[in-house]
């Protein structure tokens, strides 16, 4: 007797995958899957989260003990509402599978360079630009975005919830959001003050839980971006602008240059050990101010900061764009203004005048695909000084040492210390390579400054100049395991505020306006901060508004009666 097989076709792989992903994971309910995307975010996409928090709250013992784990209990909840609180199931998944994206890209630069997801940080990202996102990209991170992002969300597809109406999905929902805050108000008030002490004492730490610190923070921004709208009318505090010193036949020329991430620690004009400053140590003429404060932690802030005539206390970034500023001050007071920008653009400060990108250049002498080095902006200068017939203020914003890829900020032929940190990744590198790297930003800076100085200095025989530069904010190079720039104001350290500052004058310019660089020098290790800047400039225009403040013009008080105080 022979036994017959009977042989079961094998379907295609394209028709099993698809048999497969048809049978999805089971989930019970609406609620439950909320409470599961919760406790996955809050477990694996939080170490940021639970380290701040730790470091900040935990100390032996069971009040401690009782602290994190309601912490834990709030943290939940809360992001579970993230979702209890979307009205359908689809947009609970759309949700659920775009903060999938989202945590993972936060919970990786929480991780990697100690970002804090705050207004002003989502601002930074919102205001970003190409150059800036592929200097940011990396193997890991895109292993972190497929691994715990991309993954994830498309799981979420897949989930099967059970048939119910949608009076019962309705009310489940109503009573899971009760017990939620339930939960959630009372782990906070059994444990009230230690829960006082983290908000009060420790605010970074809210602004890692992943997703929700990047989502409350974006929706923030967004809701104060709308209700200051840039269509109302502009405000002119400045009032008239007026010239204080009698015209001259002389051309009058101001070079502002704006750093970026330069901080002071490194430089070594202010007392460095290293080497960053050759060339501009050896300039005469030359004014270094030692201890300047920046008016924030990020371009988006402290540009816009750098030219109001507001005080870092009564700024508001979200205002700025309501008010004329120091260009516009310029401007009217009969300067040709002009912008030239390597960076992220002026952050609306150029808005009315003249400015030049020259992040899409394609000059082969100073460009390397789409990053070029900022020379590119001195290219034409010999050519433009030479025609100049009037009064002039040409604003330099400089790519500067913006990481995290310091070593593409100059070129390969300058690299004066090594090995240096080569890789956007600053994690795999050792805290000696990434200072090289680092330090060789500030001395290119200083060589492109010094090349802008001796520009001025070979026009001296028909042009009265001066350069001030000054750097946005600062920079975290790993100590305490920060990197890059961005923390909040209040809780930022030193390295990301502390800035250099200088300024030189051409011989012409001190004869025009009996400026005494001994007076100034005597005075260069006061503090001093951004906001000296609006008024300094001013100053140095032979220029005065409404709201020029003498007493933080860094010039006034150096300038013999000849100099038209």
């Amino acid at each position: 007797m022979h036994t017959q097989h009977l042989l079961v076709p094998q379907l295609p792989l394209h028709a099993r995958i698809r048999e497969r992903w048809a049978g999805g994971i089971v989930c019970s309910s609406d609620v439950a899957f909320a409470f599961i995307v919760a406790f996955i975010w809050l477990s694996l996409y939080n170490v940021r989260f639970w380290e701040l928090a730790a470091a900040a709250m935990w100390r032996p013992g069971l009040g401690a003990s009782l602290f994190m784990i309601s912490l834990f209990v709030v943290a939940w909840m809360v992001l579970a509402l993230l979702l209890l609180v979307l009205p359908s199931r689809w947009l609970m998944r759309a949700a659920a599978s775009a903060l999938f994206a989202v945590a993972a890209l936060s919970a990786y630069f929480c991780n990697e360079y100690g970002v804090i997801m705050n207004q002003d940080m989502m601002r930074n990202v919102l205001q970003t630009d190409r150059a800036e996102v592929g200097a940011l990209l990396s193997g890991d991170m895109w292993l972190h975005l497929i691994v715990l992002g991309l993954i994830p969300s498309l799981l979420v597809w897949r989930v099967q919830l059970p048939k119910t109406s949608w009076r019962t999905r309705l009310g489940q929902r109503a009573l899971a959001i009760v017990i939620a805050l339930g939960l959630a108000f009372a782990g906070m008030f059994a444990n009230s003050a230690d829960f006082a002490t983290l908000f009060r004492e420790h605010k970074p730490v809210r602004y890692t839980l992943n997703p929700a610190a990047p989502v409350v923070s974006t929706i923030g921004l967004l809701a104060d971006s709308r209700d200051r709208r840039a269509d109302q009318p502009l405000l002119n505090p400045s009032g008239r602008v007026e010239r204080t010193a009698a015209p001259s036949a002389r051309p009058l020329v101001l070079f502002l240059v704006i750093g970026e991430t330069a901080r002071a620690a490194n430089f070594q004009l202010g007392g460095y050990a290293r080497e960053t400053n050759p060339e501009l140590s050896r300039i005469a003429g030359l004014t270094y101010f030692a201890k300047v404060t920046a008016c924030g932690t990020s371009t988006a802030i402290s540009v816009p900061c750098l030219f109001s005539h507001l005080p870092r206390e009564h700024f508001k970034v979200d205002e700025a764009a309501r008010y004329t500023n120091l260009l516009d001050s310029l401007l009217e007071a009969g300067f040709d203004v002009q912008w030239r920008d390597n960076n992220s653009g002026c952050k609306g400060v150029c808005a009315r005048v003249g400015s030049i990108d020259y992040k899409q250049s394609n000059d082969p002498r100073y460009c390397r695909g789409s990053n070029c080095f900022d020379a590119v902006m001195l290219a034409d200068l010999p050519e433009v000084l030479h025609h100049i017939q009037r009064d002039t203020v040409i604003v330099f914003h400089q790519k500067g040492s913006h990481g995290p890829a310091y070593s593409e900020r100059y070129p390969k032929e300058r690299e004066r210390f090594k090995p240096a940190c080569r890789s956007n990744q600053l994690q795999h590198c050792s805290q000696q390579e990434i200072t090289n790297a680092y330090d060789n930003t500030l001395a290119y800076t200083d060589h492109v400054l010094a090349r802008q100085i001796g520009m001025l200095l070979d026009a001296d025989a028909r042009l009265d100049s001066l350069l001030l530069y000054v750097s946005d904010h600062g920079e975290s190079l790993g100590e305490n395991g920060l990197y890059l720039h961005g923390m909040p104001y209040a809780f930022a350290p030193a390295v990301q505020k502390e800035v250099p500052m200088l300024l030189w004058a051409s011989p012409g310019y001190l004869r025009r306006t009996q400026l005494r660089l001994d007076c100034l020098r005597e005075s260069a290790s006061l503090p001093v901060s951004h906001d000296f800047f609006y008024h300094t400039v001013l100053g140095a225009a032979q220029a005065r508004s409404q709201v020029y403040d003498r007493a933080l013009d860094l010039t006034a008080g150096c300038r013999q009666s000849g100099g038209h105080e």
